[in-house]
């Protein structure tokens, strides 16, 4: 089995947009892959994005809507095969890693804007409080994502530049922390058509 497809659990057939995840050693349907609507971007699945010191080779996409408007989430392996996001909105750029369980924050009140904390030794403090749905999906994921499904977040701004996100939805939640990148320094190898 390739290296880059070790970590997937969950892809989406571009000639009939049926979105499949693998559930065990069972391959499950998962319904439809949703509309994506064309828009420009700074790159694309297949190519390879180069971010400081870090190459992120971008196996998915996924669109997810907050009402009024929408942004980009790629979900790629950098060289070691470790899978992370890459977050494209209004231009802005966002590369982070998933938290595991066992270094989750722990916060002691409700996510409110505003609200300081402490995490991993850095002050963070609430920047963004909202609602998101995924309305699209093209490629390969390390998760399973679903059309349709809500997730309520939240943003964090560390007194380092980090960006804590945790998400939230019926029966589950993910953290992320990692950092934002100027969109005019960002490297792309096209390899996508």
């Amino acid at each position: 089995m390739p290296a880059q497809i070790r970590h997937v659990v969950m892809l989406t057939c571009p000639s009939c947009g049926t979105t499949l995840y693998l559930d065990g050693t069972r391959l499950e349907n998962a319904g439809a892959s949703g509309e994506m609507h064309d828009a420009p971007a700074l790159f694309g699945i297949g190519d390879s994005v180069q971010l400081d010191r870090a190459r992120i080779d971008i196996l998915g996409h996924a669109r997810f809507s907050y009402g009024r408007g929408w942004w980009d989430e790629y979900w790629g392996q950098n060289e070691k095969q470790t899978g992370c996001w890459i977050s494209v909105d209004e231009g802005d750029v966002v590369l982070q890693y998933p938290i595991p369980r066992k270094r989750w924050p722990q916060l002691s009140a409700r996510p409110r804007l505003g609200l300081p904390f402490m995490y991993d030794g850095k002050d963070f403090a609430v920047t963004e409080i909202d609602v998101a749905e995924c309305v699209a999906l093209r490629g390969a994921f390390g998760e399973v994502l679903e059309i349709g499904e809500t997730y309520r977040f939240f943003n964090a701004e560390g007194s380092d530049g980090a960006l804590l996100s945790g998400e939230f939805w019926d029966g589950g939640e993910s953290w992320f922390v990692g950092y934002w990148h100027d969109p005019f320094e960002v490297t792309v190898e096209k390899v996508s058509a």
